[in-house]
């Protein structure tokens, strides 16, 4: 196995890692780990399937342009999809509740882009389980690995969503490594994937969509540029390295040497977590600590004066900036990117699902309480960060102040969902559209490295 890791030939590095690794060189906890990664993402798809609000003028899009009876699956849905636009769809639809799993110092979704890519390319080539676990690993890896070495917080600030800017390379890993690509082919599909990274956070200034469907683009135009590679289509070298390679255009000060360290050994897979919620995982501390509160002192809600959240920098820059915006939510995104409203939602329920943002955003009292919502900088969530994406909550009644720290959210890999709570979530999202069939899925995805072709699983998947 390659080993090789200066920083001078990063590319070449990441490729022959993806190229040389194989089923048999996970470690059991990697294989475990990525199976209830793509049993989640795989609820949430179906879910947003049909409850997404941008659902349906995506899936007129692609029907208009022809894009229908096809060799692929989308999850949840009963027609079947040329390649590229089952990528688009299940990509979108992955990352469309905003409840997909994450990474707290990449600061990234890593399976909204990586697992429809490869869904759509083991459907293509007919690939085992052990080989979609496999390359899945694989895209994760990259991905992750790019999203530090470029550092989020650069990142984000030049105005970059390193979900779809670094799932592009995830999914272009994937998909290669499912039709076979060597050294050389993934080299020339990063490469060819450099001149399709994007994902603008614009999407904030007004709720847009975008957020989910450029996302779905990184899964698509992965797979795109895997093929072209595949079919002899050549790409660019040091896609990652180059003088206009992606770290150096994308971030004013990359760490090179982030993106190739512990690879072989330290899986980053083993550090998603999975979300509970479905909102920003920036807010997911705090509602802990509130639901903690709430549960602890018997908090009514009706009786808070005033709620300060503690975030870090970068959480408030996100669901805490501008405050009195944010106070005021509109639409689900608005809703997910919203502190006060979570923290409303969380205070008045105990808990939040999604089901929650068409309740709440239009009821007077959760609205109500936003208002009285605010964040602020908190110096122990900004220590922890990026480590740690920690929050503290700190409520007011009429007679009493409390107050909770929370460094490590539910669902991180330290505090993280047990199988159970992973199969519960996944029929909660799943099982009113796919019936008896979410059971069977479930024991198939469980058991995904048995199954010799994983068209069959996904067959299970349609309603």
């Amino acid at each position: 196995m390659g080993k090789s890791g200066q920083t001078g030939n990063i590319t070449d590095t990441l490729a022959a890692f993806v190229a040389d690794l194989s089923f048999s060189t996970l470690p059991e906890e990697v294989v475990e780990r990525t199976k209830l990664l793509i049993l989640d993402v795989s609820g949430i798809t179906v879910r947003a399937r049909y409850d997404a609000e941008s659902t349906p003028s995506m899936l007129r899009a692609v029907k208009r342009l022809g894009l229908v009876d096809g060799a692929c699956s989308v999850i949840g849905d009963s027609d079947s999809y040329a390649p590229p636009a089952a990528a688009l769809l299940n990509g979108t639809l992955a990352h469309s509740l905003d409840f997909d799993d994450t990474h707290a110092e990449g600061s990234i979704h890593s399976s909204a882009p990586i697992v429809p890519a490869a869904l759509a390319a083991a459907e293509i080539a007919g690939s085992s389980g052990k080989e979609l676990i496999t390359a899945i690993v694989a895209g994760y890896e990259i991905q992750l690995r790019l999203s530090m070495a470029l550092d989020p917080a650069e990142h984000y600030g030049r105005g970059f969503h390193p979900t779809a800017t670094c799932g592009i390379f995830g999914a272009s890993a994937a998909a290669g490594k499912l039709l076979g690509l060597d050294k050389k082919g993934l080299v020339s599909a990063f490469g060819i994937a450099l001149s399709q990274a994007a994902g603008s956070m614009q999407f904030l200034a007004n709720g847009a969509w975008t957020k989910r469907s450029h996302v779905g683009q990184a899964a698509q135009n992965g797979l795109i540029c895997a093929m072209l590679a595949f079919e002899g289509f050549k790409g660019p070298v040091k896609a990652f390295e180059g003088k206009a390679g992606f770290l150096k255009s994308y971030s004013p000060k990359p760490s090179f040497l982030r993106a190739i360290s512990g690879l072989y050994s330290d899986w980053e897979t083993m550090r998603l977590a999975v979300k509970p919620y479905p909102s920003c995982r920036y807010s997911h501390a705090a509602m802990d600590a509130l639901i903690d509160l709430r549960e602890e002192h018997s908090i009514d809600p009706a009786e808070i004066q005033d709620v300060v959240i503690g975030l870090p920098q970068v959480g408030i820059n996100l669901i805490g900036d501008p405050i009195e915006v944010k106070k005021k939510p509109k639409s689900v995104v608005d809703g997910q990117f919203s502190m006060p409203f979570c923290a409303a939602v969380v205070l008045r329920e105990g808990k939040m699902e999604w089901d929650d943002y068409s309740t709440h955003l239009a009821d007077k009292t959760t609205l109500d309480l936003c208002s009285r919502v605010d964040c602020t900088l908190d110096p122990d969530a900004e220590s922890a960060f990026p480590k740690n994406m920690s929050g503290k909550a700190k409520v007011r009644t009429s007679n009493r102040i409390y107050e909770k720290f929370v460094n490590i959210p539910k669902g991180e890999p330290e505090n993280f969902l047990s199988v159970s709570e992973f199969c519960e979530k996944f029929h909660a999202l799943a099982g009113p559209y796919l019936g008896e069939a979410t059971v069977q899925l479930t024991t198939q995805i469980l058991a995904l490295e048995n199954v010799n072709d994983i068209r069959s699983v996904v067959d299970l998947a349609r309603p």
